[in-house]
C-alpha cells in the first residue's frame, strides 16, 4: 500500500531501478562509445520530449543494447550514427512517439473537435 502511494508522488520504483540499470550499463562501456551514448541522451532530453518515464527508460535502454553491440563488435560510432548524428537521433526517437508530450496535445485538439462538432 505504501510503495503505491509513493509511486504516485515520485514515479515508478521499477522505472528508478532500471534507470540506474541504464547508467551502470553505460560507465562500463569504452570512452569513446559512453561519450557518444552521453552525447545522444543528452539531445534526448532536450529534443526527444518523451514524458512517460517507463518509454523513456525504454528508449535509453534499447540505445544502450545498440551502442554495447557495437562497442563488442568493434563498430565505429560513425557507422552507427551516420554522417547527421542529428538525423539518427530525432529517428531513433520516432520510434518513441507514444511517450512524447506532442501526443496529448495532439489527443486534446481532436476531442476538442470531435465536441465541438458534436455540439453543432
Amino acid at each position: 500500500m505504501a510503495a503505491g502511494w509513493i509511486e504516485q508522488v515520485t514515479g515508478s520504483l521499477d522505472d528508478k531501478k532500471r534507470w540506474r540499470q541504464y547508467k551502470a550499463r553505460k560507465e562500463h562501456l569504452p570512452k569513446n562509445y559512453r561519450t557518444a551514448i552521453e552525447g545522444i541522451e543528452r539531445y534526448f532530453m532536450f529534443a526527444g520530449s518523451i514524458v512517460k518515464g517507463d518509454v523513456l527508460v525504454q528508449m535509453l535502454e534499447d540505445l544502450a543494447d545498440l551502442i554495447e553491440q557495437a562497442a563488442a563488435d568493434h563498430t565505429p560510432i560513425r557507422v552507427v550514427v551516420g554522417d547527421d548524428p542529428v538525423e539518427f537521433a530525432d529517428t531513433f526517437v520516432r520510434n518513441y512517439a507514444d511517450g512524447q508530450w506532442i501526443d496529448r496535445e495532439r489527443k486534446r485538439l481532436t476531442d476538442a473537435i470531435d465536441q465541438a462538432s458534436a455540439e453543432s
